[in-house]
Order: structure tokens, then C-alpha cells, then sequence
């Protein structure tokens, strides 16, 4: 059996990859360009590019859980209240969508930062909720989502 392969190959921009290396190598003694000194696109691009931050599941959905607590209202006692406003464990359901292992995870790291910062009695997130203010409230989560960013699930 005979195969034949076709060769034709896109040309290669030098200057392009001598531009990558040096911004991958900084150390290294910068390459003059073959043709001009105007730097390529992609150079520009990669230069001015921030880091970009991509939440975790358990930051998302801690993060999603907050908006909703911000956008519909903080309640005690009930999951869903009939004006919209939601306890902690609804605002985490809605903004898991499921249970899954996100929401789980979540909903461990809150229940965790709960009990570091108002004791370990709490057996529950709707114990500890309605046992506590708004702005109580509000801190833990904030504390759980720092902890997530920084943990980086």
C-alpha cells in the first residue's frame, strides 16, 4: 500500500516567533526584527493582555448565590419568601440549579466559614441563618468567597 501525503505547509513569520520567545524570555537579549521595528499585532496583543481570573464551580455558585441574595433580599425562616427575597440554603440552590458538587462543596465552605466565625454549634446553613443579621450573614459569604478565590475551586 502506497500513501501519499501532501506537503503544502502555511509559511512561517519569523519575526513573529522571535517576538514570542522574547516576551516568553525576557532575560534574554532582545531580537531585532528582519524588517521593521514596528512590533507585530500579536505582540501588542499578548503585551496588553491582563491576567484573567476563571472562578471555580464553588466560586461561582457562592458568587451567583450572593447576587441573588442582593438582588431578591435576605430572609429568615423561610427558603423562598412570597415577595422573592431567599434564606442562604435557597439563594445556593438557585444558583446551583442542582445539586451537584458544586453546590455541595459550597455549601460546605459556607457552613465551614459560619462555624469559624460564630462557633461550631451550627449543625445547619439554615440554623446559622436565622440565627444571625443581615450584615453577619453577608460577611460570611464574602469570608467563603475569598476563601474559594484563594483555594482557586
Amino acid at each position: 500500500m502506497t500513501t501519499h501525503t501532501q506537503t503544502h505547509f502555511t509559511p512561517v513569520d519569523l519575526d513573529l516567533y522571535a517576538t514570542a520567545f522574547q516576551l516568553l524570555d525576557p532575560a534574554r537579549e532582545p531580537i531585532a526584527p528582519a524588517a521593521s521595528a514596528a512590533p507585530s499585532p500579536v505582540s501588542v496583543i499578548l503585551a496588553a493582555a491582563p491576567p484573567v481570573h476563571r472562578p471555580g464551580p464553588v466560586e461561582k455558585t457562592l458568587t451567583d448565590a450572593l447576587a441573588f441574595l442582593d438582588t431578591d433580599g435576605w430572609a429568615k425562616h423561610r427558603l423562598i419568601h412570597p415577595e422573592g427575597a431567599r434564606c442562604s440554603i435557597g439563594a445556593l440552590r438557585a444558583a446551583a440549579r442542582t445539586r451537584n458538587a458544586a453546590y455541595r462543596d459550597a455549601g460546605n465552605l459556607l457552613l465551614d466559614e459560619a462555624r469559624r466565625q460564630h462557633g461550631k454549634q451550627w449543625a445547619s446553613i439554615p440554623s446559622w441563618n436565622d440565627s444571625h443579621t443581615g450584615a453577619q450573614v453577608r460577611g460570611v459569604w464574602e469570608a467563603a468567597i475569598r476563601r474559594a478565590h484563594h483555594l482557586n475551586i
